[in-house]
């Protein structure tokens, strides 16, 4: 089981849960011992928790309105294809090729909350491979098309140090000032 300081939720995702459509549905990629699970399962959310590792989830087993999905969805089909999610929460997780699924899987007014290393974190210690940081601005460009609600490049000294990029943004249903009639 993984420790308590594992399971405590990020304030980044616990910041943005109010303003997840009450009782929707909610997807955790990499959810590992599932502490996002759990915080959303808790609030009344139907939470899909996905991971490659068969015993982080087997933490999740026993937890209302948790559904444990194991699936390598680096080098395997998207296992929730035509689903879509009322929020999409990613900690400490990055694997480039899965923004496109993600975005399409966002139902409308669904919200992404993300959160993973930046570049310069190598500095910090792990991850300290390019291909597990996200660049300058990254999330940002990755998200184009979304409604940005809040969005930061930047240190933190919690849980650990480290150089972080995270951000919240919503498909919205309304129609962008530019878009013709």
């Amino acid at each position: 089981m993984a420790s308590h300081a594992a399971l405590t939720p990020s304030a980044w995702v616990a910041r943005f849960l109010p303003f997840v459509r009450g009782g929707g549905a909610v997807l955790d990629v990499a959810c590992g011992h599932g502490r996002h699970a759990r915080l959303f399962a808790q609030c009344g959310y139907r939470v899909t928790a996905l991971d490659r590792d068969q015993e982080a989830l087997a933490a999740l087993t026993d937890v209302d309105n948790v559904m444990t999905l194991r699936a390598d969805i680096e080098s395997g089909p998207w296992p929730l294809a035509g689903r879509s999610f009322d929020a999409i929460v990613v900690t400490n997780y990055l694997h480039r090729p899965l923004f496109p699924v993600l975005l399409s899987a966002l139902a409308t007014e669904g919200l992404l909350i993300y959160e993973s290393f930046a570049a310069g974190n190598e500095r910090y210690g792990r991850p300290a491979s390019p291909r597990f940081l996200l660049d300058p601005g990254e999330l940002l460009q990755r998200c184009a098309g979304l409604r940005v609600l809040a969005y930061e490049d930047s240190y933190v000294a919690q849980p650990k140090p480290a150089l972080i990029q995270r951000i919240c943004a919503i498909r919205s249903a309304r129609v962008p000032h530019d878009a013709p009639e």
